[in-house]
């Protein structure tokens, strides 16, 4: 076991360390959300990014075929015959001056980071190849998690992958795709749907793994979120090592924003950029809790003591009402983010902003960002349909350069895909007008035509 790595409260007034074997994932003394931390002065830090280009030359070796463990010096908790990996990150950051024209910027200046490339379809597997590699370190047999779908395919994949533990997946009624529970289904998790929403299946998966010593692997696990900074450390690899103006990523639990935030703070910190990016977080408006909290609320991180009193007034208020979380992006449909102290403290040190988009906004989005050529889920294109609106409000400008997260692949929920181009009322009714959806304005709808060469060659004539 490492003796530079540990777990730490992220609170500075309390900064209790935790044993890095620690599976409760909360401060024994505040209750306060972990960081895994190290002691850098004892570890052997490159002294530039450069550095690890060098692993592209060793691309037989697992670890640095890996987009997450090449990086491992900036993430070094476990030694390396004890890390757990299946390929995970092998992604692209892709200029796309198409969707940067949609949303008003200049070419050259939008990059989209595709997280859909990696085994499960999304950018969950980053951080589940860190988790895995920590409840190996403590021997765990059993991964539990609650989910909207990601996560559950995620730890599916690594239990069926790694062959070293069973999976026990947590999801509410009739709240995650078809596309994703059939990953969890087809890799052998043991399912369980049970009635609520994720908030609720949340609260029951971290009462079970407490009861029955299973371990978690939500992003509360600080070791997710460990996994989770490569995707920034990919994005500056594309970049040349070239700090962007803008990191704009969708917010739902908001592990990446935090993941991101640290992953910053570090490099920072260690002297390898020489400053931060700014940080967008888009929330779903069925889904908003971190918007109204900061952006109608004022609650900021404020040096580690932000106001809880504003956080539980808003979570009562929640409760009393029954307010559930809706939103067609199911990635993102979460009302209680157990990462909120993380992200604030993220948008502090680096500066940021939080903004909501509609069902409506995220669809237009989604059809743009496939038309230029990658596709992603719904929750995905919460990143374009905010990045949209903030170039709209002045916030970012034309001419900044911006990296977009795109979080999982289109088919993670195709049956919103086909409902926005289908010609079908009865269909586009079911899946998107009972939301709110109103329009489509970029559907590319099929076109119907006899079985007859004469009319099929017209139709090819009339539309290609």
């Amino acid at each position: 076991m490492t003796d530079h790595a540990f777990q730490r409260c992220i609170h500075p007034q309390c900064g209790t360390t935790v044993e890095l074997t620690s599976t409760t994932f909360q401060c024994p003394k505040c209750g306060g959300l972990l960081d895994v931390a190290y002691d850098w002065n004892r570890l052997p830090v490159p002294t530039s990014l450069k550095h690890f280009e060098s692993k592209w030359t060793d691309r037989t070796n697992p670890l640095n075929f890996s987009g997450v463990w090449r990086f491992r010096e900036l993430l070094p908790f476990a030694p390396d015959s004890k890390i757990m990996t299946i390929g995970e990150g092998q992604t692209l950051t892709r200029l796309s001056d198409t969707v940067g024209a949609y949303v008003g910027m200049r070419p050259g200046r939008l990059y989209l980071q595709y997280e859909g490339m990696n085994p499960s379809g999304s950018f969950k597997d980053n951080g589940m190849t860190a988790a895995f590699t920590h409840a190996g370190l403590v021997g765990a047999r059993r991964a539990a998690c609650a989910s909207t779908g990601n996560t559950s395919a995620s730890l599916a994949i690594y239990c069926a992958g790694t062959n070293l533990m069973r999976g026990v997946v947590f999801i509410g009624s009739g709240k995650i795709s078809y596309g994703k529970l059939s990953q969890a289904l087809e890799h052998a998790a043991l399912t369980l749907q049970i009635a609520g929403d994720f908030d609720d299946a949340l609260r029951r998966v971290q009462e079970v793994s407490r009861q029955l010593g299973i371990y978690l692997v939500n992003s509360v696990n600080p070791f997710r979120l460990e996994g989770q900074k490569t995707i920034m450390y990919r994005a500056l690899e594309a970049l040349g090592w070239e700090v962007p103006d803008w990191i704009v990523v969708p917010g739902g639990n908001l592990g990446n924003s935090s993941a991101f935030g640290k992953a910053f703070m570090e490099l920072a910190d260690l002297g390898l950029i020489a400053r931060p990016p700014r940080i967008a977080v888009i929330n779903a408006t069925g889904a908003d809790t971190f918007y109204q909290l900061y952006e109608k609320h004022g609650v900021r991180w404020n040096g580690g003591a932000p106001d809880g009193k504003k956080v539980g007034a808003y979570l009562k208020m929640l409760d009393d009402s029954g307010a559930k979380a809706d939103t067609l992006a199911s990635a993102i449909e979460i009302n209680r983010p157990v990462n909120l102290p993380k992200a604030l403290r993220a948008l502090e040190r680096c500066g940021g902003v939080v903004r909501e988009v509609t069902d409506q906004e995220m669809l237009d989005a989604k059809a743009k960002i496939g038309a230029g050529g990658l596709g992603c889920e719904p929750a995905s294109a919460a990143t374009v349909a905010g990045l949209m609106k903030l170039v709209k409000e002045g916030i970012i400008g034309p001419d900044e350069r911006v990296v977009g997260v795109l979080t999982a692949h289109l088919l993670k929920d195709p049956t919103a895909t086909v409902a926005y181009h289908t010609s079908d009322p009865k269909t586009f009714e079911d899946v998107l007008g009972k939301r709110g959806v109103k329009r489509v304005a970029f559907a590319n709808r099929a076109v119907q035509v006899p079985n007859d060469l004469e009319e099929i060659l017209k139709a090819i004539e009339l539309y290609a």
